[in-house]
């Protein structure tokens, strides 16, 4: 029997996602939080630059916490809780409420899910755009 190993998000790596984000926010003029969960859900990281929005803090741990529960780009997920969307009855009652903004981006590491990225402060469409910026430098 094989057993398949893979390396799980470390400080190092979350470090580089949340450089890679700011770095990207920073180049738009926009300033961001940025939050990083294990897989676990578990905080990793975080960094609110001091002229944050003070709810930009919450809001890109709850987008992370949304990419990780959900295993999907919260941006994706937008139209699954309209009436009718697949997730329009998903109970929020979890650890957190989960929120349908774009900017939470999940990480993968050799086809498996070791955590999750959330940026707030930006435009939804601009957090996404850093998230995913982030993740791309992690590969």
């Amino acid at each position: 029997m094989s057993i398949t190993t893979f390396a799980p998000l470390t400080i190092e790596d979350a470090e580089l996602l949340i450089a890679s984000a700011r770095r990207a926010a920073e180049d738009a003029g926009v300033t961001v939080s940025v939050t990083v969960l294990d897989a676990g859900g578990h905080l990793l990281a975080f960094r609110r630059d001091d002229r944050a929005v003070l709810i930009s803090g919450e809001t890109s741990t709850r987008k992370a916490y949304t990419a990780l529960q959900l295993n999907a780009p919260t941006a994706d997920l937008v139209d699954a809780v309209q009436p009718g969307g697949l997730f329009h009855t998903l109970p929020t009652a979890l650890d957190r409420p989960l929120l349908f903004i774009a900017g939470g981006v999940p990480v993968h590491r050799d086809g498996r899910l070791i955590g999750a990225i959330g940026v707030g402060g930006g435009a939804p469409a601009q957090d996404h755009g850093f998230a995913t910026e982030a993740v791309a430098a992690l590969v």
